[in-house]
């Protein structure tokens, strides 16, 4: 019988039952919910940047929160390498005085690497000096994003929250 321009035909018996009996051995190896425990970290390094592009104490929280959630995964434990990016409004992360110097000093300390877009600063007129001085510079964030892309690093860019109505 044709529809919509397929053919369709029905299947045979022993068709069908094999058909059934893969789906159902299928489903049994992928077990219950209760059963799997997440993916397995069987790889001696995992590089992973982080890009920050938005401004706001909402979006600055979302992504430390995110670098802290995964620095503490235990299945990544000793094989980590993180970079936080920021460029655009994200340069808000790496302002004096912005209430966030100790979780970026925490952060750093435990290895992350904290990058600033040199780009951001001269579009914005954004003195170097208003930023934390334990900040690195980096010619550009896309060039920053693109290198570590190509050396095989995860690209993780979290979206800020919905504004509050």
């Amino acid at each position: 019988m044709k529809e919509f321009g397929m053919t369709t035909r029905k299947l045979g018996l022993a068709t069908a039952t094999a058909l059934f009996s893969a789906c159902l051995s299928l489903s049994a190896s992928a077990g219950t919910a209760g059963d799997y425990h997440g993916a397995i970290a069987n790889k001696a390094q995992y590089n992973v940047i982080f890009h920050l592009d938005a401004g706001g104490t909402p979006a600055i929280k979302k992504t430390l929160n995110n670098i802290e959630n995964i620095l503490h995964d235990p299945r990544l434990a000793g094989k980590l390498h993180v970079e936080l990016i920021a460029n655009s409004k994200g340069f808000d992360v790496y302002v004096k005085n912005n209430g966030f110097e100790e979780k970026l000093k925490h952060l750093q300390a435990e290895g992350v690497i904290l990058a600033q877009c040199a780009n951001t600063l001269k579009e914005l007129h954004i003195d170097r000096n208003d930023l934390y001085p334990f900040i690195s510079i980096v010619p550009s964030g896309m060039g920053e994003i693109t290198i570590r892309e190509t050396q095989g690093w995860a690209y993780i860019h979290p979206s800020a929250p919905p504004e509050q109505l």
